[in-house]
């Protein structure tokens, strides 16, 4: 990453009031947000990215995404958050179920990647199901 491309990164967080950097062992590698922050429904949506490939399947992502929850339900009071994520993206899938997150549905062909149509898959998980679960 570029100088100039870092900075762009750190001030499109800055400009979010619900956005952290991802920071293992004082090196960045990745950023987690809530989005469409509604809290008259309570309700929001997570994006997460991990961008160093060598850092993936280590649980940092399943980690920053427990932070976040226990910071939406426990301190906002949302009541849900949602997620949508590619459907071949199964290790992400994964890392939703493991923190909690439920299938809800799909959209078909929602998205084009590198000229071919892909599902996206969308998850939900409600306060409740994540303040009562066992650590």
């Amino acid at each position: 990453m570029t100088t100039d491309t870092a900075e762009q990164w750190v001030q499109r967080l800055i400009d979010r009031s619900r956005a952290w950097v991802i920071e293992v062992h004082g090196k960045l590698i990745g950023e987690i947000r809530l989005d469409n922050v509604d809290l008259h429904d309570r309700r929001a949506t997570m994006a997460i990215g991990i961008f160093h490939p060598e850092l993936l399947g280590r649980g940092l992502g399943s980690k920053a995404i427990l932070l976040l929850m226990q910071d939406a339900f426990a301190e906002l009071r949302l009541h849900r958050i949602g997620i949508r994520v590619l459907a071949y993206n199964q290790r992400a899938i994964h890392a939703y179920k493991k923190c909690g997150f439920v299938i809800k549905g799909r959209e078909r062909e929602a998205a084009l990647v590198n000229g071919t149509w892909h599902d996206d898959v969308m998850m939900g998980l409600l306060d409740h199901e994540f303040l009562s679960r066992k650590s």
